[in-house]
C-alpha cells in the first residue's frame, strides 16, 4: 500500500512540474516597427534562416545561457530541437561556413537589458520578467 501511495505522490509531483513551466516571452526593443511575430518567424531568426525583422531591419538573435529553463523550452517549442540537436544543428552550419549561432547572453535580466539597449536584437525571457523596457512580440505557453 505504501508503494502505491508513493507512486501516486510521485505522479502528482511530476504532473505539477510539467505544468509549472513558466510562460516564455520573445522580446524586442520597444521601438521595433512591428508588434508581433509568428512562431515560424521567430524560429527562422534563431535558426539562421532569416536575417531581418518583418520591417526589413537587421535582426540579431540572442540566446539565454545553456541549461536555463527558458532556453530549453524555447529550443523545444520554437526550434523543435532539444539542447543537443540545437547544438548539432549550429555546429553543422558553422563547419560549412553557412552561419553563426546566436550569442549566449545570460539570464532573464541580462537578456532584457541587452534588448532594451539594442534596437536590432531579439531574445526571450520568462514572461514574469517582462517590463516596460522591452516589447513582447510572441508568447509561448
Amino acid at each position: 500500500m505504501k508503494k502505491i501511495i508513493y507512486l501516486l505522490e510521485a505522479c502528482f509531483v511530476l504532473g505539477v512540474a510539467s505544468f509549472s513551466w513558466a510562460e516564455v516571452a520573445v522580446i524586442v526593443h520597444p521601438s521595433a516597427g512591428f508588434d508581433s511575430l509568428t512562431g515560424e518567424d521567430v524560429s527562422r531568426l534563431f535558426l539562421g534562416k532569416s536575417k531581418n525583422f518583418p520591417d526589413g531591419a537587421q535582426a540579431v538573435p540572442v540566446n539565454q545561457d545553456e541549461g536555463s529553463a527558458a532556453r530549453d523550452k524555447f529550443n523545444q517549442v520554437i526550434c523543435n530541437k532539444n539542447a543537443s540537436q540545437y547544438k548539432t544543428y549550429w555546429s553543422g552550419l558553422v563547419f560549412t561556413g553557412k552561419g553563426t549561432p546566436p550569442s549566449d547572453a545570460g539570464d532573464d535580466s541580462t537578456v532584457r537589458a541587452l534588448i532594451s539597449a539594442n534596437p536590432n536584437m531579439i531574445g526571450y525571457i520568462d514572461a514574469s520578467a517582462v517590463d516596460v523596457t522591452v516589447k513582447v512580440v510572441y508568447k509561448m505557453p
